[in-house]
């Protein structure tokens, strides 16, 4: 058996733990959302991002618009009842075909989520002409969940580079003076302790006149970090009951991500927005060679899905 990569050699088997134990799995219940990562380019480098994006990036490359459409026909040839499409990174926004395929996923009646840091990317004026066009058109079909690792200068900049926080807030005045929908994602383990993270973000967002609820988890997404080196525990059949939680809560039972590798001619099918690179996640090439379980064989499936109780979905 090769050496594992992580802490302790935990995670060196799929069906198994470390102690013997049998590993935790998904079975796929239905596909609810489907992801579409549209490259990992990015117009800034974050100090811990899990996909490594950054403006040298491409292990994934652009998606095309007849990328999208493929599995837009799977969707509706097999008739499965998704509701939701999301599209994240990289920066979705550098990808010169977002808009064309935000608008396909629109006019088939999908709701659109789009993962965004709200920076130059997303505030070029053609992109702005085209997000007021669709918005007219299909309003509250269409979601733009804006990167705030913090809400403070300060830390955000930290994370992702000098004058990040004053862009961010930037493009986020721009969608909130012109009525778009504009959710939040932030990183609450950035927070000191005794600091209440949602009044925090609440606070800011009253100060900047945004409409968004700090204490809605759906609408002010506070994620846990995510370290592929730190020893998190692993996740057996026995964890669910002692949990109290069940194998459908996890997204890979009701989500896929559809990717394009460097090199491939065509896309693949992974199990998770968070596993882009893991071979052992990949699934096949359509959303039918996808539909099998999932073993919980990774530390972002442990700290991240079943103990961080976090979701990418809105």
């Amino acid at each position: 058996m090769t050496q594992n990569k992580f802490t302790g050699g935990k995670f060196n088997r799929s069906d198994k733990t470390l102690d013997g134990s049998n590993r935790a799995y998904v079975n796929f219940e239905g596909l609810e959302t489907l992801w579409f990562n549209t490259g990992t380019l990015c117009n800034i480098a974050c100090k811990n991002c899990y996909i490594k994006s950054s403006p040298q990036n491409d292990s994934l490359v652009y998606l095309t618009l007849n990328d999208v459409k493929g599995f837009l026909r799977e969707l509706s040839s097999d008739g499965h009842d998704t509701k939701q499409i999301g599209f994240t990174g990289g920066e979705p926004f550098m990808n010169p075909e977002i808009v064309s395929m935000t608008q396909i996923c629109l006019q088939k009646g999908y709701q659109v989520l789009i993962l965004t840091n709200a920076m130059r990317p997303m505030m070029r004026q053609k992109v702005k002409q085209k997000l007021l066009e669709l918005n007219s058109s299909f309003g509250n079909q269409l979601n733009l969940r804006i990167s705030l690792d913090h809400w403070s200068k300060a830390s955000h900049d930290k994370e992702r580079g000098k004058s990040s926080y004053d862009e961010t807030l930037k493009g986020m005045r721009w969608l909130s003076e012109n009525g778009l929908n504009m959710t939040i994602a932030g990183r609450a383990l950035l927070a000191k302790p005794g600091e209440n993270v949602r009044q925090e973000y609440s606070n800011l967002f009253a100060k900047h006149g945004f409409d968004i609820d700090a204490f809605n988890p759906s609408k002010t997404v506070l994620f846990p970090e995510m370290d592929e080196t730190a020893d998190v525990p692993e996740i057996t059949t026995s964890c669910w009951s002692i949990l109290n939680k069940t194998p459908t809560d996890m997204m890979c039972s009701y989500s896929r991500m559809i990717v394009k590798r460097k090199g491939d001619r065509t896309p693949r099918v992974i199990a998770c927005t968070l596993l882009p690179y893991e071979p052992e996640f990949e699934l096949g090439k359509t959303l039918q060679d996808a539909s099998k379980p999932v073993f919980l064989n990774h530390p972002h499936c442990a700290k991240f899905c079943v103990l961080g109780g976090a979701s990418c979905s809105a």
